[in-house]
């Protein structure tokens, strides 16, 4: 069972590193798409990042048999109250990096979930009654946040690749 764990985990971390390379060729292509690809790698990459942090709770979850070792939501592991009913210095620290905007998890989480968030208009006031109620949103216009770059991909895939290491070595059975 172990070693299916850690085979999820280091596939996420393989397929991540597969589109991070899909995205550096996309961001150097001339195509006419390559906006778009670029934006599709970035996706995946951010997609594969997220499954490889849900491998490693599943991983902590089964080493210590917790009974939420199955759940499929990484938010689920690292709530401060599953922590209290089953702690853990794995889970913990994972919380704790959750719980700090600044750390590469929580811009990963942030991230992730941005994923499946609509553009939406920025908000102003209708004062003009003939205004349409519903406005169209280019795809083109300022984001609020920073698309991750590159760089940042990849820093966050060793990160979590060296946690996934750490977290193996304390969590081997003498």
């Amino acid at each position: 069972m172990a070693h299916e764990l850690y085979t999820r985990t280091n596939q996420k971390l393989y397929f991540a590193g597969l589109a991070l390379a899909s995205l550096r060729r996309a961001e150097e292509s001339r195509a006419l798409n390559a906006q778009a690809q670029a934006m599709a790698e970035r996706e995946a990459v951010l997609f594969h990042l997220h499954g490889a942090l849900l491998g490693l709770c599943h991983e902590i979850a089964g080493f210590y048999r917790l009974p939420e070792a199955g759940v499929p939501r990484v938010e689920r592991f690292l709530d401060a109250g599953l922590l209290r009913a089953a702690p853990s210095p794995e889970l913990a620290e994972l919380v704790e990096l959750a719980s700090q905007p600044e750390t590469w998890l929580a811009e990963l989480l942030d991230q992730h979930t941005r994923l499946f968030q609509p553009p939406q208009a920025p908000k102003k006031a209708k004062v003009d009654p003939r205004l349409p109620l519903i406005e169209t949103v280019g795809l083109d216009e300022e984001e609020a946040s920073p698309l991750p770059s590159t760089t940042q991909l990849e820093q966050w895939r060793q990160s979590l690749k060296d946690l996934a290491l750490r977290f193996r070595e304390s969590l081997t059975e003498c």
